[in-house]
């Protein structure tokens, strides 16, 4: 525009914004222009269409565009006639109308190597002079030549990967593979449109490569490292982390960082290892990254730090892959397998719409990756569940913010592995055909937290994969979850479940187990037969909670495992298929309004617990029988309930116990109703006992409150309480540490 006083009129067209008009309309017809343009020394540009084969090749006009109907007529021009910076309009590669036209430019100082795309040299094979193709940055492999799967597209791939100009790749039709490309640019989306990848005959994989893919992009770690030993503690959520000299880091740059592994724990055991981003220089000796750390670490630890210069923003995307290999077993098909797209080193690097079947090492496989999404993806029938890195969809390794969503996978080791990751989320995913022990959601253990994994089905194991790494996660939420078997009893922090629903199938795990850490582990609207709770750490500051949860517990199950001292809370669960089960922990178990079911004919339940209580509620058909294989309290109170019989004959009743051990029993608002005139609500006949028994209330039944269990250190409060047809038969005598007055007796 050109300003007139207080107005604004347009500036005369001149052949240079005319050429600026029609180069950001973009596509074939702009570059066109462009060409003829840059490469004509006059404005007229006439179309100069060739005749066919043996018929005369008249020499263009200066300025013109040869149209030729395919890239073999071009090639047929003798290279001698040519001039520089001609430019041809090609109807198609092998036929007009193909998909593989192109406009190409001569170039009569170039000696690029040919391709069969992007360099074309003439048939006659001069020295110097090719035709380059033109472009406006998105190239597919038609314009090589390339219309299905019968002739390798690994050289047209090269080309166009490598080429800086192009930003888009696009496929056409179904494509052979036979090489494992390794590439370390940036800026590039590769889209098979839906299209078949094809990878009979690929080259042999090297041993235990897990990035010997079709795609592999990977970043590169530079030679500028830190070492440096901690000289004070990093917190745990901090993102400011001490270097011995921060002038070494520059905003915007990508560093690899790890910690020294955990004195005295396993080789691969970690607590950092992440590929992160300097945000802010703090001070001299102090920078700020782009994550939150999930683990303390203490002074004198090492952290090593390498500059890295990732791959960023490398996207694939809508292909159906077909896994290569002998299916002789594992030990070829590490070699012969194959599997679409590997990335390390990258960020910013998206997954989509990838369908595989039969692959060996992992669909999409990523390590040191930072924020990426891995969606629509889909594994079938890989040639083994058992090869440890085989048979996964996808594998992530020191990653970051990713997010996996809307996958499935049938008959797989793996759906999802995240190890050694944060701040990852797993959403709407779905793996069927586990029956093998191939637990599609799983996690190594390797100091994983922050994780989210949300509406999934199929089997799952949190930080379960041996000591090598570790066994510890952290801050690790499932919701609306639907499985056969969930495993989360290792090294396990502030584990959350929401209405997971673990239910029995007959063809794998036919309790339906699901067992976690009490190491504050929360669970909300939970469902499973096989119930337990384990521990294998205490470093969780809340507590463990059971709540609005439903258990039909298998007979003689172990409910709380030996190891647990945490203190265990249920509140309002409902237990059936009591017979027998055991809370062998030492540490204190709550139950809150409760319903535990067992049958007349079951064994009441074993109580281990250094203390139980029960606030409101009703057990039913079951009861409680203390082992005193240690000091133990039990209080019943809040209106609570018990019911019916069991195979005991008591209620509550405890065991004679390691020598010298107390029992304290506390009964307050209880109401408690005997099945028979045979069934105790109380048995206490041995050991040493401290019972108050105050406002409660018993219907039928016996009092057998037996002086061998109220003698020495002994003592007996049984006061207030109301008595309807009640036996009082043997109950001790009365003394100073004996009351048993001032009950009414219906």
């Amino acid at each position: 525009m050109r300003s007139t006083g207080n107005t604004f009129t347009p500036a005369p067209a001149t052949p240079e914004t005319s050429r600026r008009r029609l180069l950001h309309a973009g596509g074939l017809g702009a570059a066109l222009v462009a060409a003829t343009t840059l490469g004509a020394p006059t404005a007229a540009h006439a179309t100069t269409r060739q005749p066919g084969p043996g018929h005369p090749d008249p020499a263009p006009h200066d300025g013109a565009v040869r149209s030729l109907d395919t890239v073999t007529d071009l090639l047929r021009l003798p290279a001698a006639k040519l001039t520089d910076g001609e430019v041809a309009l090609v109807a198609g590669y092998r036929t007009p109308g193909d998909g593989g036209g192109s406009v190409l430019r001569y170039d009569a100082r170039s000696t690029a190597a040919p391709n069969g795309g992007t360099v074309l040299r003439p048939a006659d094979r001069p020295a110097r002079g090719r035709w380059r193709q033109l472009h406006d940055g998105t190239l597919d492999f038609r314009r090589f030549g390339l219309f299905d799967a019968t002739t390798p597209a690994d050289d047209a791939l090269d080309a166009m990967v490598n080429d800086p100009a192009v930003h888009r790749i696009e496929a056409h039709s179904d494509l052979l593979f036979r090489r494992r490309h390794t590439f370390g640019r940036s800026r590039l989306e590769i889209d098979f449109g839906g299209h078949t990848v094809h990878t009979g005959g690929i080259a042999r994989n090297s041993h235990d490569n897990p990035f010997g893919a079709v795609l592999y992009f990977r970043g590169e770690p530079t030679s500028d490292t830190v070492r440096h030993t901690l000289p004070e503690k990093v917190i745990e959520l901090t993102d400011a982390f001490p270097v011995p000299n921060s002038a070494a880091f520059k905003v915007g740059q990508w560093w690899a960082v790890q910690s020294d592994s955990v004195a005295g724990g396993g080789s691969d055991e970690r607590e950092l290892q992440k590929l992160v981003e300097v945000t802010e220089i703090i001070d001299r000796t102090h920078i700020r990254v782009d994550y939150l750390n999930g683990w303390e670490l203490a002074a004198g630890r090492t952290l090593s730090w390498t500059r890295v210069r990732p791959v960023e923003r490398v996207h694939v995307r809508n292909l159906v892959f077909l896994g290569a290999g002998q299916d002789t077993g594992a030990v070829d098909d590490e070699y012969t397998g194959s599997h679409p797209v590997a990335y390390e080193y990258a960020v910013d690097c998206d997954v989509s719409g990838i369908h595989a079947t039969g692959t060996f090492w992992p669909v999409i496989m990523r390590r040191w990756c930072t924020r990426y999404r891995t969606e629509q993806c889909s594994l079938k029938n890989p040639p083994t569940v058992f090869y440890g890195g085989a048979g996964y969809l996808t594998q992530q390794i020191y990653c970051l913010y990713g997010h996996v969503a809307d996958c499935t996978t049938s008959n797989v080791r793996h759906l999802n592995d995240l190890t050694a990751c944060a701040y990852c989320r797993v959403v709407n995913c779905h793996g069927d055909g586990d029956d093998e022990g191939g637990n599609p959601f799983t996690t190594h253990g390797q100091y994983e937290h922050d994780l989210l994994f949300e509406g999934n089905s199929g089997l799952m194991d949190i930080a379960n994969s041996g000591a090598q790494w570790g066994i510890s996660a952290k801050r690790i939420t499932v919701r609306d979850h639907v499985c056969s078997w969930f495993t989360a009893n290792t090294k396990i922090t502030d584990l959350t479940l929401e209405n997971v629903r673990v239910i029995a199938r007959p063809t794998f795990d036919t309790e339906g187990t699901l067992t976690v850490n009490a190491d504050g582990a929360q669970l909300r609207g939970c469902a499973a037969s096989f119930f337990a709770i384990a521990q294998r750490s205490a470093r969780s500051t809340r507590p463990t909670t059971v709540t609005d949860c439903v258990f039909d517990l298998p007979k003689d199950g172990v409910l709380v495992q030996t190891p647990v001292t945490a203190p265990v809370h249920f509140v309002r669960c409902t237990f059936t298929g009591l017979d027998g089960t055991v809370l062998r922990g030492s540490g204190p178990v709550h139950f809150t309004d409760c319903t535990l079911t067992g049958s007349p004919q079951a064994a009441p339940i074993s109580v281990g617990a250094s203390e139980i209580r029960i606030d409101g509620g009703t057990l039913a058909d079951t009861g409680l029988a203390l082992s005193a294989v240690r000091d133990q309290r039990i209080s019943i109170g809040g209106g609570a309930r018990l019911t019916g019989g069991n195979a005991d004959r008591a209620l509550l009743s405890r065991a004679e116990g390691a020598a010298g051990t107390t029992v304290t029993w506390d009964l307050a608002d209880l109401r408690s109703t005997a099945a028979d005139p045979d069934t105790a609500h109380l048995r206490i006949d041995t050991g040493t006992n401290r019972y108050a028994a105050v406002g409660a209330h018993f219907t039928g039944g016996r009092l057998a409150l037996a002086p061998g269990g109220f003698g020495g250190r002994s003592a007996l409060l049984h006061t207030a309480c109301t008595e309807d047809g009640v036996s009082r038969a043997g109950l001790p005598a009365e003394g100073d540490r004996i009351r048993t007055g001032g009950n009414l007796l219906l």
